[in-house]
């Protein structure tokens, strides 16, 4: 047996996300040390600075995510939580000189804020959304109080060849195999932003982040894919964002598609090259033949 399976980089080289490391592959009858790509999982803190919480930023949590972006996700996550609600609304984020895995937000004084009673306080894993929300009812009311409007309408064939789309965007799932993505389309098929991320939550939260920054918000004739399951989390968040199709490679849960339902989200899960299952709002989607797709590379 091999020694201890060790990575071949030093860490700074986790900033890209991605970190080589010394494995063995093995088979019934033979074993074979190699190079190995594994996705970066690190801790993340963000600090909001506020004129009403005086000299001393307050914590707003921390989640284990994979590094790169962590501006956007910072800004989706709290577009996600209510507390921002437009670019206007942050003056500044900054990842910490002085502390690795920090990243300070300076929100803007109109902002309402009340010291050391923030929405959100949590240490989360990867995989977890509403993790650490103190108020669970509040976020499940807040996203069904919310109506997606009447929007155009997107063929099938188009809906059923995004996920190719996506996965040919998705440099670190490339190198890894370990990571989540969220891919943002329009109604015609253009990919116009994906992000990545160990966690499913802070894909989307990256997704959301760059198109808050970008003044795109809210994402009306737009159609998010995701590479897992979607779950009430994800749900809430797209229809927070205005998102008009969501679109998953996996299973919703029953709190998403009802979720979905009430709010007027067309939710799709299962998404194949052949056939999905449309659980709301299946309006939105028709029957007519869609244009073939153009190549298409990771934006940006």
């Amino acid at each position: 047996m091999a020694n201890n399976v060790l990575p071949t980089e030093s860490a700074p080289r986790a900033a890209s996300g991605t970190l080589n490391v010394r494995i063995l592959r093995s088979g019934a009858d033979s074993q074979v040390a190699k190079d190995d790509r594994v996705a970066v999982e690190a801790p993340l803190e963000f600090l909001l600075h506020h004129p009403a919480l005086g000299l001393e930023p307050m914590s707003f949590g921390t989640t284990m995510r994979t590094p790169g972006d962590d501006e956007w996700l910072a800004a989706g996550l709290l577009y996600g939580e209510g507390i921002v609600n437009q670019a206007a609304d942050i003056d500044a984020i900054e990842s910490s000189t002085r502390r690795p895995n920090v990243v300070n937000v300076r929100l803007h004084p109109t902002v309402q804020i009340v010291p050391n009673t923030p929405s959100r306080l949590f240490s989360a894993g990867s995989s977890c959304g509403v993790c650490g929300t103190t108020g669970l009812d509040a976020a499940i009311a807040r996203a069904a109080a919310t109506h997606i409007p009447d929007t155009g309408h997107v063929a099938l064939s188009l809906l059923l060849r995004l996920p190719n789309r996506m996965r040919v965007a998705q440099s670190k799932f490339g190198d890894t195999g370990g990571v989540h993505a969220s891919a943002l389309f329009d109604f015609s098929g253009t990919l116009l932003n994906v992000a990545e991320d160990v966690g499913r939550h802070n894909a989307f939260d990256k997704l959301v982040g760059m198109s808050l920054m970008s003044n795109e918000i809210p994402l009306t004739n737009r159609i998010v894919v995701l590479s897992g399951r979607a779950s009430f989390e994800l749900v809430q968040k797209a229809i927070r964002a205005g998102v008009s199709v969501l679109a998953a490679i996996g299973a919703p849960s029953s709190l998403a598609v009802n979720l979905a339902v009430t709010s007027g989200l067309t939710l799709v899960g299962f998404l194949r090259e052949a056939h999905c299952n449309v659980y709301s709002y299946p309006e939105r989607l028709t029957l007519t033949s869609a244009p073939e797709l153009t190549p298409q590379s990771a934006p940006g």
